[in-house]
């Protein structure tokens, strides 16, 4: 089942009604018109969700000097905490009026990825929270992987080619906050902005406030039915396909005035290749019409680079 409407809103479509191959032309079109498209049906355990919900609220209630405490010097923001106003968006000159806390793929002792995704660290104030969040993460990483699974299909890939290629990727699951602010603060969350990996996956945007930016320049909702899921294309998926399935900017805004003591959270999932990918447009993204944009570059390398440039990495 999908559904779409003329004036402009992101189609929604059921990951569980759809055959794979209607899946995948329907995520392809919303993707190739908006980067974006909103999924309903996933599968994700709602009680699992619920409790993620509660265990984030929990930690972010606690007081800065111990949420202070699980900063992570020099780790680029990777895992753990990242405080109040730390993030912006490249090229902005306004931090992001947020904070949030970090969940990384977990890997064994000795593996030879280990360099790039340190061990999690875990708030030992909130009981249930590492259980919690590992459940989630690899729920994220299960329906990230049946996405990625669709897109293949419309790209004209065999189903499970990106399987391989996330299987130990660099994926972070991120817990949100956006505290209140004032009646009279400046109107934008967080900076308008593309993500940097392969697909986001969106927990919490029914909340409202998120928006993005159409090919014909307007600023449009991105807000799903309750539970539901609002997937984006990011960066690396853009310069994968040579710019065919487009990283779109997207923001979040601040409420009318009268809303604004009521905090946002919302947990979105960034799912990455494993770093040692070559990032290199696919030749049937490549022709006459639409010419080679970027030349190759390991995952890896182009993570660091935008991290660098959104504030999480110094040097």
């Amino acid at each position: 089942m999908t559904s779409s409407d003329p004036l402009g809103h992101v189609p929604t479509l059921s990951l569980a009604r759809l055959s794979p191959q209607d899946f995948a032309d329907a995520i392809g079109s919303s993707f190739r018109e908006y980067g974006f498209a909103i999924v309903t049906d996933h599968g994700m355990d709602p009680d699992l969700v619920a409790r993620g919900w509660t265990l984030a609220k929990a930690f972010f209630a606690l007081p800065d000097p111990v949420k202070r405490a699980y900063l992570v010097p020099g780790g680029a923001g990777q895992r753990g905490y990242t405080a109040f106003g730390t993030e912006v968006a490249k090229g902005a000159s306004e931090n992001d009026l947020k904070e949030f806390w970090h969940v990384g793929r977990a890997l064994p002792a000795g593996h030879p990825l280990a360099e790039d995704m340190p061990p999690n660290i875990w708030p030992d104030e909130i009981a249930g929270f590492e259980e919690t969040f590992t459940a989630l993460f690899a729920a994220f990483d299960a329906v990230g992987a049946r996405i990625l699974s669709g897109v293949a299909r419309h790209l004209g890939l065999a189903p499970d080619w990106f399987d391989a290629k996330i299987d130990e990727g660099n994926s972070i699951l991120r817990l949100l906050h956006y505290p209140p602010v004032s009646a009279q603060a400046p109107g934008i969350r967080a900076g308008a902005h593309e993500d940097i990996n392969l697909i986001t996956l969106l927990l919490g945007a029914e909340e409202g406030g998120l928006q993005l930016l159409t090919r014909e320049g307007e600023w449009i909702p991105a807000t799903p039915p309750a539970g539901a899921l609002v997937i984006n294309v990011g960066d690396m998926l853009q310069r994968l396909t040579n710019h065919v399935l487009p990283s779109t900017s997207h923001r979040v805004v601040n409420p009318q005035p009268e809303r604004r003591h009521i905090p946002r959270y919302s947990m979105p999932f960034f799912l990455h290749l494993e770093p040692d990918v070559m990032i290199e447009a696919l030749p049937q993204c490549v022709s006459a019409e639409n010419p080679l944009r970027e030349p190759p570059i390991s995952a890896h390398d182009y993570l660091h680079e935008r991290l660098r440039e959104i504030g999480l990495k110094k040097g």
